[in-house]
């Protein structure tokens, strides 16, 4: 029962990272639009799929925002 509990919730911990750096990937991101950009934040934060649906799917789209 033990190694259940903590495989689960190494699980959640890891979703939890990488739906945190697909979050911050998409504030540094331009996507052309303010509706694109909003929709990829909701898709990001369905629970423990959403950061693979952004890897998937929208990791390539939208261009890095420079800063001078």
């Amino acid at each position: 029962m033990d190694k259940l509990l903590l495989y689960i919730l190494l699980a959640v911990g890891l979703s939890l990272v990488l739906t945190m750096l697909a979050l911050i990937d998409i504030i540094k991101k331009d996507f052309g639009s303010t509706r694109a950009k909003v929709a990829w934040h909701f898709v990001v934060l369905v629970p423990l799929i959403g950061w693979l649906i952004y890897l998937v799917f929208g990791f390539r789209k939208g261009t890095r925002k420079t800063f001078s």
